[in-house]
C-alpha cells in the first residue's frame, strides 16, 4: 500500500495518489490556491480513496461558501452511498465521518471527530489543519490553541512541516491571550518558512491585540513580498495592514488599501473577502466618515450572492453592508429569512442554528438599530453579548468592530458608566491605542471635563504620530 510523506498508509491509493496527497497538503498548509488542482489530481488518481473525497469535502466547507458546500455535499454523498465505513482503517473512517458531519452542517461534531483522530494520529496534518480552521470558525480559542499544542511533541524538530504547525499554534496562542509567546512562536515559524502566511498573520494579530500598530506596520512592510500576493490570505492580511493605518490616523492609506485590495471591480466576491471589506467600512461608519460609493458597491456584491442560511458571521457582515448603503429593507429581509429558517424542523442540529439564534440575529438587529440612531436598542442587544460574541466565530480582531459599535452606542446614548467600563477594559489591554484615548476624550466631553478630554486627545495625537507607514504602495 502506498504511504504519504508522514508514513501513513493511503487506503485504496497508489504511489501517484500519495504524491498528489502530499502536494495538496503542502499547498493547504501554506494557503496556496493550487490545493484545489492537487485535490482534483488526487481524486483522479485514486477515485475510490476515502481520504481524497474527504479532502475535497473539507475544501467545500472551509471557505464558508454555501454553493461550494452544496456541490461538495452532492459529490461526497454519491461517493459514500456504497461505502461501508466500518471496513475502513481508523484514519479514513474518522476523516470520512468528519467530512460527512461538516457537510451536514454539524461543525462541532466534525471538530470532535478530527480531535479524536489527532489524539491517535498526531502527525496527520490534514486533520490538524482542518480542525484548527473549524476552531477558528466556531470561535473556540482554547481548542484553537490546544489541538495543535497537543500534537507538537510528536513532530521532530527537523520536520519540514513543523513550521506551519508552529504558525497554527501561534494563532491559537494569540486568540487565547498569550501574546508574547504567540509572537515568538510565530516568528520561529516564519524563520523556518518566510512564506508561511498563516504564521505572519498570527504575528500581525498579536500587534493588533496590543495596539502596537507601529510594530505591526513595520513587521508587514518587512515581509511584504511573502504575504502581499498569491495566497488565500492575501486580502485578509491587507485588511490587517489597513487596520494599522486606520489606528495611526492614516485614513487615506486605509482607503487606498480598500480600493486596491479589499474590494474593487475585479474582486472575487467570496464571503471571506467581502466580510473584511464590510468590517473595514464599518469602522469608517463608526468614525462618522460615510463612504457611500464604496458601501453601494459592497452591498451589490453581497446581494448578488443571495446566500441561504449557512454561517451567521457572514450574515452579520452582509447586514453591515446593507445598512451602510442605506438599504435597511434588505437587512430586514435577511433577518426575517433567518428567523423563518430557525423555525424550520430539523435545523437544530446544524451548528449555525445556535450561532444565528444566540448571537447572529441580535447582532444584525443591533447594526440596523445603530444605523437608525437607536443607540438604546444597540445597548440592550449588545451589552449582554459582549463576552459571548466569540460563539459565532471569527477572531478577536474581527469581532472588535462589534465591540466598538457597543462602545459608540454607549457614548451616544449617554450610558456613561457602561462607556467608562468599556474604555477602561480596552485601555488596560491596549494602552498605546489612539482609538482608546480618543474614546476616553469623547467620554470626558460628555461629562463636561474639558481638561481631561484635552489630555486624552493630546495623548492620542502623540501615539498616532508614532505610526510610521513606510510602505509606498498606497
Amino acid at each position: 500500500m502506498a504511504t504519504d510523506r508522514y508514513g501513513h498508509d493511503v487506503y485504496d491509493g497508489t504511489a501517484e495518489a500519495a504524491a498528489h496527497l502530499d502536494r495538496a497538503v503542502e499547498a493547504l498548509l501554506f494557503f496556496r490556491p493550487e490545493v484545489t488542482e492537487a485535490v482534483d489530481d488526487l481524486i483522479a488518481a485514486a477515485p475510490t480513496a476515502p481520504l481524497a473525497h474527504a479532502f475535497a469535502a473539507y475544501l467545500g466547507v472551509l471557505g464558508t461558501e454555501p454553493t461550494a458546500a452544496a456541490e461538495a455535499r452532492d459529490r461526497f454523498d454519491a461517493f459514500v452511498s456504497g461505502l461501508d465505513p466500518t471496513a475502513l482503517p481508523l484514519r479514513e473512517r474518522l476523516h470520512t465521518a468528519a467530512a460527512g458531519s461538516l457537510l451536514a452542517g454539524d461543525l462541532r461534531r466534525g471538530s470532535a471527530l478530527l480531535e479524536e483522530l489527532t489524539v491517535a494520529r498526531p502527525r496527520d496534518p490534514l486533520a490538524l489543519f482542518v480542525g484548527h480552521q473549524l476552531d477558528f470558525l466556531t470561535g473556540d480559542a482554547l481548542r484553537l490553541r490546544d489541538r495543535v499544542g497537543g500534537a507538537l511533541s510528536a513532530w521532530d524538530e527537523d520536520d519540514p512541516h513543523l513550521g506551519p504547525l508552529l504558525g497554527m499554534y501561534a494563532f491559537g496562542l494569540e486568540e487565547s491571550g498569550h501574546y508574547a509567546h504567540a509572537r515568538d512562536t510565530g516568528a520561529t515559524a516564519v524563520e523556518r518558512n518566510p512564506h508561511d502566511v498563516w504564521a505572519i498573520h498570527a504575528v500581525a494579530h498579536t500587534y493588533e491585540m496590543q495596539g502596537r500598530f507601529t510594530d505591526g506596520i513595520a513587521y508587514l512592510d518587512a515581509r511584504a513580498d511573502d504575504w502581499s500576493a498569491g495566497t488565500f490570505l492575501t486580502v485578509h492580511t491587507w485588511w490587517h495592514y489597513a487596520l494599522y493605518a486606520l489606528e495611526a490616523g492614516r485614513t487615506d492609506t486605509a482607503l487606498g488599501i480598500y480600493d486596491a485590495a479589499l474590494h474593487h471591480e475585479d474582486s472575487r466576491g467570496v464571503a471571506m473577502e467581502l466580510l473584511d471589506a464590510a468590517a473595514m467600512l464599518w469602522r469608517f461608519h463608526l468614525a462618522r466618515s460615510e463612504q457611500t460609493r464604496r458601501w453601494e458597491a459592497l452591498a451589490d456584491a453581497w446581494a448578488a450572492r443571495e446566500d441561504p442560511p449557512f454561517y451567521a458571521f457572514n450574515d452579520v457582515h452582509a447586514v453591515m453592508a446593507y445598512v451602510g448603503a442605506g438599504r435597511t429593507d434588505q437587512a430586514l429581509r435577511l433577518i426575517a429569512d433567518r428567523r423563518r429558517w430557525l423555525a424550520e424542523p430539523g435545523t437544530g442540529a446544524v451548528t449555525n442554528h445556535a450561532m444565528t439564534a444566540d448571537v447572529g440575529l441580535p447582532v444584525c438587529e443591533a447594526l440596523v438599530a445603530h444605523a437608525g440612531g437607536d443607540h438604546t436598542t444597540v445597548m440592550q442587544l449588545l451589552w449582554p453579548l459582549r463576552r459571548r460574541l466569540h460563539e459565532f466565530g471569527g477572531s478577536h480582531a474581527q469581532r472588535d468592530a462589534l465591540q466598538k459599535t457597543l462602545l459608540d452606542a454607549a457614548l451616544r446614548s449617554g450610558r456613561h458608566d457602561e462607556a467608562r467600563v468599556l474604555i477602561s477594559e480596552r485601555t488596560a489591554l491596549r494602552p498605546d491605542s489612539p482609538y482608546n484615548w480618543l474614546s476616553r476624550a469623547r467620554l470626558a466631553d460628555s461629562l463636561g471635563d474639558a481638561a481631561r478630554a484635552a489630555a486624552a486627545r493630546d495623548r492620542a495625537g502623540r501615539l498616532g504620530r508614532s505610526g510610521d507607514l513606510t510602505s509606498d504602495r498606497f
